[in-house]
């Protein structure tokens, strides 16, 4: 198991790039943890999990788009 201070040295976690990429969208983002992000982070993985978050929020989308339609009778 990683302490924080790996963390801080080392490759970011799953959650810290999806917490990061999630924040970015909304327009939320830090100035240290972009800073943080372009010190430790790779861009393959930001580029993959925002591509894979913005096909999970399409689909969101388009489900709820499709349950309105069918609720109302569309």
């Amino acid at each position: 198991m990683a302490s924080q201070d790996d963390d801080r040295t080392g490759a970011q976690s799953f959650m810290s790039v999806l917490w990061s990429v999630l924040a970015s969208m909304f327009g939320v983002q830090s100035n240290r943890r972009r800073e943080e992000d372009f010190a430790h982070g790779k861009p393959s993985h930001y580029i993959i999990v925002g591509l894979l978050v913005t096909v999970v929020f399409i689909l969101t989308v388009w489900a709820v788009v499709q349950l309105v339609m069918k609720v109302t009778g569309f």
